[in-house]
């Protein structure tokens, strides 16, 4: 066996090692809903497919000009046209709402995501975590379809509400007599986490959030709930759904009473600095370890993630092993992969 070959071996069995142990949480990307094509757009091409369906010009150009100048994607533009105000500007809600009519058309094959769903569902850990930064609701359609429960924060049918109790839940039945009665857990949805908002979900007027059908328009006078000023958060201060989805994901990987030993990252190439500056303080934790699987990392990304010691790096053209680094894997970086792994 080769340097090489050894070192890829070593890599697939830590690798396995992780999937399978406890306290396993996962962090969805763009990455994860992109199917080769066949699913949703990367971040980096989402402004291209949606910038023609902005009639307001002078904001669409507003928008280009920041992309222009090095802004990194459509959320950083944003925020860099927030004014941090104590009302949001119009540019955030024009951008959701293309990618919303974008969206809501789609329907890719779930085939993948049904693996993923059904696997993380027969894993003995209560309630396992999925914080997802994608809008789209592949997630949510591949649960239905393989009968499987999820827990996204909502109550409700057709206009669902935000209830983010609904976390803390437990489903089970009492068993015994009044002396000796026991709780025993029946079911342990996953917990699903969206922390840029969805398609689907909006706030009303009376600041009530909401959540409709995914491919259904929302009601008149509402605005829809996805890409949230990180400009304006301030932490725990951010407005609902936003405050209680990032205090939960704080928790899960720094404070909370039971935490979350492994985050497992799948399509996201570490480019949101609101997200990285969480994980990065949670790896002062002596028990914690990130795995990351995705096709590439910027120079920038790689150089900041593949040398710290618990660290696991899966891309196409480099792979790091705990600081050790080697060569790329075929396909160990790829969603399909993963959800067959789990």
């Amino acid at each position: 066996m080769t340097v090489e070959q050894d070192f890829i071996h070593t890599l697939e069995t830590k690798v396995r090692e992780q999937l399978s142990a406890q306290r396993v949480g996962y962090l969805l990307g763009a990455g994860s809903s992109y199917l080769d094509g066949t699913g949703y757009p990367l971040a980096l091409e989402l402004w291209d497919r949606i910038k023609d369906c902005i009639t307001d010009t002078h904001r669409r150009n507003e928008i280009q000009a920041k992309i222009d100048n090095d802004a990194n994607g459509i959320e950083h533009a944003l925020d860099l046209l927030d004014d941090g105000g104590s009302v949001e500007g119009p540019h955030r809600h024009l951008v959701a709402a293309a990618i919303a009519e974008l969206f809501r058309p789609l329907v890719p094959p779930l085939d993948q995501h049904v693996e993923f769903v059904r696997r993380l569902a027969r894993r003995p850990d209560p309630s396992v975590k999925v914080f997802n930064l994608n809008y789209d609701p592949l997630i949510e359609r591949a649960a239905e379809q393989a009968r499987v429960r999820l827990s996204d924060g909502f109550v409700g049918h057709e206009h669902a509400f935000f209830e983010p109790a609904v976390f803390e839940e437990r489903i089970g039945r009492i068993r015994g007599t009044y002396r000796a009665r026991q709780f025993d857990e029946t079911a342990k949805p996953i917990q699903l986490l969206k922390l840029h908002g969805s398609v689907g979900w909006y706030e009303c007027e009376t600041s009530e959030i909401r959540r409709c059908a995914f491919a259904s328009p929302i009601p008149e006078n509402t605005k829809r709930l996805m890409i949230p000023p990180q400009r304006r958060k301030a932490s725990d201060t951010m407005s609902p759904p936003y405050s209680a989805l990032w205090s939960a994901f704080r928790g899960a990987l720094g404070h909370d009473r039971v935490l979350i030993n492994r985050l497992v990252c799948v399509g996201y190439g570490f480019a949101d600095e609101h997200v990285d500056a969480v994980i990065e303080n949670a790896l002062v934790r002596t028990d914690f370890t990130v795995l990351i699987f995705t096709k590439e990392l910027s120079d920038a990304a790689w150089s900041r993630w593949s040398a710290k010691s618990n660290v696991i790096v899966v891309t196409e053209k480099r792979c790091s092993l705990k600081g050790n680094v080697g060569d790329g894997h075929c396909d160990l970086w790829n969603f399909q992969r993963i959800a067959k792994e789990v």
